[in-house]
């Protein structure tokens, strides 16, 4: 065990802080394995609160470092000091504030700690919703990279948003279309719904517009897509940003890992079960819809999907998960009889292996709310979509899956629809989706970019050499970090940013 931590001492420390969200933290951590796969150890930072859940499903998730390939990755998790069922945590408004109140005493005295330990860290790393970690590293003379969760074309709208630069969507102009340069014309209800202003969560576009406020203090700008997919849009970017780069490097949950398979951050235990279901089932032939962790449709409209699955006499695997502990709500129910109609045709589970599932050669397509991780699983396994997005990006994403990529079809446009989707809709989309010419194109083009993707991670891929040139860049950052130490791993000597 000395041997162990002796070597680990010697490795590259990254220090990664996530927000506590299920989508902020799955991309992250996918980027920190492969990172400590290279050779690095990663400690990967977010709140107790959100530790809790993700121990309960995950024996690997400790403090103590874990092998993987030839580096290690081990966790932390900073105490955001408010009670379980304390009012604040769905308010983002108050408590973003509050958790950066507490971060910034956190981070700065864990960083102390571990160079104390004799492993110092060289750089961190953070994503959308927590920019003062990018402040505390500029404060501490560390170098500081972000991962922007989304598409590079989301990532753009955002920038322009937040600088001004073309008209949005306005009190006075609700339905204006919005032209930004190297994306198609974006109507009122495809700009990212926290833009809008008709949105009722605008905490949450304060939250993500935030990280720009700051944005040219990170020495390197990380997202989960590939060259390929957005080149028009990447290279523009990356010329409004220079000299700081944009570097696709997804995407992230693709590439193989040794050990990668014991440490995930899943809230829940995915049903592993429905994978034996899929095994039954003719290639192509299953729906498989999920709407994410954070979607929780109408009963209305549950109601609506699945009579409208029932009369498209398809095959499904269908996600319907327990509501949040913070919803008042109950658990959707399906229609009477429903499940006895369709008998072994259907699957209904309340956690899904996803990558597993969506690389099952028995799926057909996904019906799906079009987040970003999603959609990114769906572009690399070959899998066309049904589109059901609700609201922030997912709208955006769902008019580049349909209309620019071409892999997709619009079934709902997100929550500024203000309807229930009805059942002769739902069975008109999902018989279009798979069968029939425009299914047959749909899957043509799905494959299309399941090639690229896999080109892309590939070696000598885009984002394999991106990849490489952020590791490098890393490398060389941290031989000047400790160079300037004073042998305690801080620049000047100290780590209260003073």
């Amino acid at each position: 065990m000395d041997t162990q931590n002796g070597h680990q001492n010697q490795l590259i420390h990254v220090l990664m802080i996530s927000f506590p969200g299920q989508g902020h933290v799955n991309p992250l951590l996918r980027l920190g394995k492969r990172m400590a796969s290279q050779g690095f150890l990663v400690t990967f930072v977010t709140t107790e609160d959100f530790g809790q859940g993700i121990r309960k499903a995950n024996d690997s998730i400790s403090a103590e470092p874990v092998p993987m390939g030839d580096g290690f990755i081990r966790f932390e998790f900073i105490d955001d000091e408010l009670a379980a069922d304390e009012p604040m945590r769905r308010d983002l408004d108050r408590y973003l504030p509050h958790l950066e109140s507490v971060g910034r005493r956190w981070v700065p005295a864990m960083l102390t700690r571990m160079a104390q330990e004799k492993r110092p860290v060289s750089c961190m790393i953070n994503n959308s919703f927590i920019p003062w970690v990018t402040d505390v590293a500029h404060e501490l003379g560390l170098p500081c990279a972000v991962l922007w969760p989304q598409s590079c074309a989301s990532f753009l709208i955002h920038y322009y948003f937040h600088h001004k630069l073309v008209p949005f969507p306005a009190e006075d102009a609700l339905d204006r279309d919005t032209e930004i340069p190297t994306l198609p014309v974006l109507k009122w209800d495809e700009v990212p719904t926290f833009l809008h202003p008709a949105t009722p969560y605008p905490f949450l576009g304060r939250a993500v517009l935030a990280q720009f406020k700051n944005i040219s203090r990170a020495f390197c700008i990380l997202m989960d897509t590939f060259y390929e997919l957005e080149p028009e849009t990447v290279d523009f970017t990356s010329k409004l940003l220079a000299p700081i780069p944009v570097r696709p490097i997804g995407p992230l949950f693709k590439k193989a890992i040794t050990g990668s398979d014991r440490v995930r951050a899943d809230s829940f235990r995915a049903d592993k079960d429905c994978l034996k279901w899929l095994d039954s089932k003719p290639d192509g032939s299953v729906v498989y819809i999920s709407f994410g962790t954070v979607v929780y449709l109408k009963q209305e409209q549950i109601d609506e999907l699945a009579l409208g699955i029932e009369a498209a006499g398809v095959s499904f695997l269908w996600v319907i998960k327990p509501p949040h502990p913070d919803m008042s709500t109950v658990h959707h129910t399906l229609p009477e009889g429903f499940l006895d109609r369709v008998g072994d045709k259907g699957k209904v589970i309340s956690f899904s292996p996803q990558e597993q599932v969506l690389a099952h050669p028995a799926v057909a397509c996904f019906m799906t709310h079009c987040g970003w991780n999603s959609s990114m699983e769906a572009i690399t396994s070959g899998v066309p979509l049904i589109a059901f997005p609700q609201w922030s990006d997912q709208v955006t994403d769902a008019k580049f899956l349909c209309e620019v990529f071409g892999m997709g079809a619009i079934l709902c446009r997100g929550e500024q629809d203000k309807r229930i989707i009805p059942r002769d809709e739902v069975e008109r989309c999902l018989t279009e989706a798979t069968s029939g010419p425009k299914g047959a194109e749909m899957k043509k083009n799905a494959l299309k970019w399941k090639d690229a993707a896999l080109q892309a991670i590939a070696n000598g891929g885009s984002s394999d050499v991106n990849f490489t040139n952020y590791m490098d860049e890393i490398r060389q950052k941290s031989e000047s970090v400790l160079a300037d130490s004073n042998g305690n791993g801080y620049p000047n000597g100290h780590a209260n940013g003073h």
